[in-house]
């Protein structure tokens, strides 16, 4: 310990794990990645590779029970971590679920919260094969890890993009985190007055996305049938923007999107202008997506094209060109990530 004071929120989530882990090495061969992408890879066999991630959700933090039922509390949880799989363009097979939890919640609340992490698992045809439950002084905490399998030639890292590759993004953005508005606004509501009911009609395709996910599976399946391997891949769970850096500074590159390009539904825009936010700003940090961010060589170009499921949103560059984006006017400008940051609170 040193007389030296550094907030975490100085660093990011991210930042203090480079911090924490920088001196750490690998000791075992079969470890092909560790810490730095989305899931750890470790060789199996010649041919084939374990892949291993762990998110953990906390009351108050990640979610609110105020307005977050137990059941989609539950599938969210596996959601989150699946989609950790599917970004290193694997399977997700098994998973592990801990929980921590106080004496406030009686049995039939746990067992709410389990009938959806059933529900995934049913859906996604994935094994839940151990966990940890244990006590909480502070609210309900779910831990969750996921097993999945890729053959070693299919792993797809943050690291392979190159100059000029082209970057897509699946599904639309920024609906999860305009229904987290929507929740929010009514939970003020409500705290200021129980009597006054919840004003969410309308809004379910919002609502749906930020308290009931689904992890791109299909995407996994739908390259492999049009024979497009990713150079590089992430999931969007903080927000486009700050997913473009990560891919940016572990591929050493840089990169240009287009404020036109990015796919965002018309619902999405509705809210946003209600909430006085701009729909672009809402798609680039808002986060909670789960949507796959990838890159593809420009060769693979005619294989994606007219995809309903897949978006071309601009390019990569040299490192030196920086994170940019171009407006609705033609201006570039310099991209920032405002995504969430686990220890600012925002």
């Amino acid at each position: 310990m040193t007389d030296k004071r550094t907030e975490l929120s100085d660093l990011g989530e991210f930042g203090l794990i480079d911090k924490l882990t920088q001196g750490f090495t690998t000791h075992v061969p079969q470890t092909i990645k560790g810490v730095g992408d989305d899931a750890a890879v470790i060789s199996i066999s010649d041919e084939e590779a374990l892949l291993v991630t762990t998110d953990a959700l906390l009351e108050g933090v990640h979610f609110s029970l105020m307005y977050t039922p137990l059941m989609h509390l539950g599938y969210k949880a596996v959601m989150v971590n699946l989609s950790d799989i599917y970004a290193m363009n694997g399977i997700a097979q098994q998973i592990t679920v801990s929980i921590a939890v106080s004496n406030r919640f009686p049995v039939e609340a746990l067992e709410e919260l389990y009938a959806g992490i059933k529900k995934a698992c049913d859906f996604y045809k994935i094994d839940l094969i151990g966990g940890d439950t244990t006590t909480s002084l502070s609210g309900l905490v779910i831990s969750i890890t996921a097993l999945g399998r890729a053959k070693k030639s299919d792993v797809v890292y943050r690291s392979g993009a190159k100059e000029n590759d082209l970057l897509v993004v699946t599904g639309d953005l920024g609906a999860a985190y305009m229904g987290l508005q929507l929740l929010e606004r009514e939970k003020e509501v409500f705290k200021a007055n129980p009597n006054i009911q919840p004003d969410l009609d309308g809004n379910d395709y919002l609502l749906e996305r930020q308290l009931k996910p689904e992890a791109r599976r299909d995407i996994v399946d739908l390259l492999k049938a049009l024979e497009v391997k990713p150079t590089s891949m992430i999931d969007i769970s903080d927000g486009l923007a700050s997913e473009i850096f990560h891919l940016c500074k572990a591929s050493k590159t840089g990169c240009t999107i287009y404020d036109e390009k990015v796919p965002i539904d018309a619902k999405t825009s509705m809210a946003a202008i209600e909430f006085n936010i701009d729909p672009i700003t809402a798609a680039l940090n808002g986060g909670e997506d789960y949507e796959l961010l990838f890159t593809i060589s420009q060769s693979d170009y005619d294989k994606i094209a007219g995809n309903p499921n897949l978006t071309v949103i601009g390019h990569m560059t040299d490192a030196n060109s920086g994170v940019n984006l171009v407006d609705k006017n033609g201006a570039l400008l310099p991209l920032k990530a405002q995504g969430w940051n686990h220890f600012s609170g925002s």
